[in-house]
């Protein structure tokens, strides 16, 4: 009896290799298990326009996929575009995260998405008066963009902006802010954000210098675990790949939590197998020992 799995892949590290591609041998293991019947979802940090690349080369719209964006807080089924489950900040946060940051001296972004009709209609005049395209996307910067922040809009191939009245800008319901230093303040900054928003945010790094702040509870592992039901997979028949910090919850939940050999200590500690390196195919070893097993 055919038994649907789900293969849950990170991008960065994981789905990709240095390059940020996908090889070649790696998108054809994936497409074979799609059009085997099982599900792929595609579990990022990322803003969902910067996984649209990926979706488009995989053919998740053709096979049937789903796009996890913002660690989370946001779920699209790929083939038909509705958003299945949405999670965003109390509207408070923005502006209490924004003046944390301004403190610190550290910077702090968050998006605006074109294709979200929610910031479409909450800003998208305003930029249309500053000459900015209203139905793109955007990495907004509250302040001149650090090293960091340019890092994650490269990542994304999205343009930033800086936008000084940031507190009334983020009028609309946002998926996620993102605060940047060094690792070593970041750190920090990261105890502190617990100890004052434990209760009402999940706040964590995804890289040394990048600081999340989530809807509460908001993860990998959380949001798999609302809609696995709904696209008909036991939670037993979960295989989660990962490498990253953000990815060890998804890991610990998963049937068969999967660490990349690149990941960091941390991760590999956590997960029940180790496979090769994002630029070893690793995934394709994952596919066949976990996915495709007996199905060839």
């Amino acid at each position: 009896m055919f038994e649907r799995k789900a293969l849950v892949l990170d991008i960065d590290g994981t789905l990709t290799n240095s390059k940020k591609e996908i090889t070649p041998k790696t998108a054809e293991a994936i497409r074979g298990i799609m059009k085997a019947g099982h599900a792929l979802i595609l579990a990022s940090g990322r803003p969902t326009p910067g996984m649209r690349r990926y979706e488009r080369e995989l053919e998740l719209g053709k096979y049937g996929g789903y796009l996890l964006s913002f660690n989370g807080a946001r779920i699209i089924d790929c083939k038909s575009q509705d958003v299945i489950l949405q999670r965003t900040l109390p509207k408070n946060i923005p502006c209490e995260v924004y003046e944390f940051a301004r403190e610190k001296e550290a910077g702090i972004i968050s998006y605006y998405l074109g294709e979200n009709r929610e910031d479409y209609e909450a800003r998208g005049k305003s930029l249309e008066k500053k000459g900015i395209d209203p139905k793109g996307s955007y990495v907004l910067s509250a302040f001149e963009p650090d090293e960091y922040i340019l890092l994650e809009a490269r990542i994304n191939g999205l343009p930033v902006i800086t936008v000084y009245d940031f507190e009334e800008f983020i009028n609309y319901p946002v998926n996620k802010c993102l605060i940047t230093a060094p690792g070593m303040l970041a750190a920090g900054y990261e105890k502190e954000l617990i100890a004052r928003y434990g209760d009402t945010l999940s706040i964590y790094r995804s890289e040394e210098f990048f600081l999340e702040a989530m809807p509460y509870k908001v993860s990998k592992a959380y949001s798999l675990d609302s809609i696995l039901g709904k696209i008909g997979v036991k939670r037993e028949n979960t295989v989660c790949c990962g490498d990253g910090f953000n990815d060890i919850s998804m890991i610990k939940y998963a049937g068969v939590g999967v660490a990349m050999a690149n990941a960091r200590e941390e991760v590999r500690k956590e997960a029940d197998f180790v496979t090769g390196s994002n630029d070893e195919d690793g995934l394709v070893e994952v596919i066949d020992r976990f996915i495709m097993r007996g199905e060839k």
